[in-house]
């Protein structure tokens, strides 16, 4: 008989919802094989991508509710600040700790289709920025899921898409359009897999984490003290994998090295954007006190001031470039806008 795979997760971000329309375009109205789909979204994000895919394409779309049955021929997404994971044949909604800043993230869906479903399951990375995807892509290939990436040159933005082929080196690049045709094939032929391994322990608590399963914390003999505070909480967090490019802090939120590094410059910018708030206060305060003391006859006072106001505008104007320098370089490292 052989196993079918009948499930299919695709994962995108930035760029990410036209990647989707091309592939759910491909896809047929009987595709015996139902279908998943995470990307990180603002509040409300997840009914109007459905929206967005059930006019795509023949198979209807809809927002993913809890414990609704995983249903083949249809498309199934992730509503905003829930994990989409899977319990057996059941969709589960999590509120679990964000990764990477995000909730949903592709790497928790991804991470529960290799435990659940292993050789019957078949994992898309399309569109977008970081790398929320590429370590999913590889847990389920690991067991024997069936891996396809989108051709970084078909992306809008090509650093999710690199980033999952150097997790997933054996993964079939393809462009958007030419996805949905493969999924339908691989979908309609059986296939004896060879033993599967059991999931990693890594793999297993990464995933209780996302779905909030009460267990022994993240820390102990295998993890080790990053030196770093956590962007979410602000709490101290370990390395959680010997490559040294993962990390969690106590309350569970994990973050990619990269996607960390992305965080940090967030955070310095913020705190460089109070501190000019507090030079351009500190200016307005010194030219008004200036004026009061020339109203009032003071010249010494007045001057005092005078060179207060002076100071503290060439310091923000400094500032102010230096802010949009950092902008600029952090636009053109990400990559060329897209929707």
């Amino acid at each position: 008989m052989g196993v079918r795979r009948d499930l299919v997760v695709l994962g995108a971000s930035a760029g990410g919802v036209a990647a989707l329309r091309s592939v759910v375009a491909g896809l047929p109205a009987d595709l015996p094989a139902a279908v998943l789909v995470t990307m990180p979204v603002a509040h409300g994000g997840g009914n109007v991508l459905a929206a967005i895919l059930d006019r795509a394409g023949p198979l209807p779309a809809v927002t993913a509710e809890h414990g609704a049955p995983v249903t083949p021929g249809t498309i199934q997404v992730a509503p905003a600040g829930r994990h989409l994971l899977l319990a057996d044949r059941t969709l589960v909604l999590s509120a679990g700790p964000a990764e990477n800043g995000h909730r949903p993230a592709v790497d928790a869906t991804f991470r529960s289709a290799a435990i659940t479903a292993g050789p019957r399951a078949i994992g898309v990375v399309l569109s977008g920025v970081l790398d929320d995807g590429a370590a999913g892509l590889r847990a389920l290939a690991e067991r024997h899921g069936v891996a396809l990436v989108q051709d970084p040159a078909d992306a809008v933005y090509a650093g999710l898409p690199e980033r999952a082929l150097s997790r997933v080196p054996g993964a079939r690049v393809l462009r958007a359009e030419a996805i949905g045709p493969a999924v339908d094939a691989l979908t309609r032929e059986p296939w004896e897999p060879p033993p599967v391994p059991p999931p990693a322990p890594e793999l297993l608590l990464e995933d209780r984490i996302a779905r909030q399963v009460p267990g022994p914390g993240i820390t102990g003999a295998h993890t080790h003290s990053a030196g770093l505070s956590c962007p979410d909480c602000e709490g101290a967090m370990v390395w959680t994998n010997s490559a040294g490019n993962r990390f969690r802090c106590r309350i569970g939120h994990s973050w990619t090295a990269e996607a960390l590094v992305r965080a940090q410059q967030d955070e310095y910018r913020r705190a460089l954007e109070v501190a000019l708030r507090a030079l351009d206060e500190k200016a307005s305060l010194a030219a008004a006190l200036e004026d009061r003391s020339r109203q009032h006859g003071h010249p010494a006072v007045t001057e005092r001031y005078a060179a207060r106001n002076a100071e503290a505008r060439r310091t923000a104007d400094t500032l102010r470039r230096f802010i949009a320098d950092a902008v600029e370089a952090n636009a053109v490292e990400a990559g060329p806008a897209g929707g």
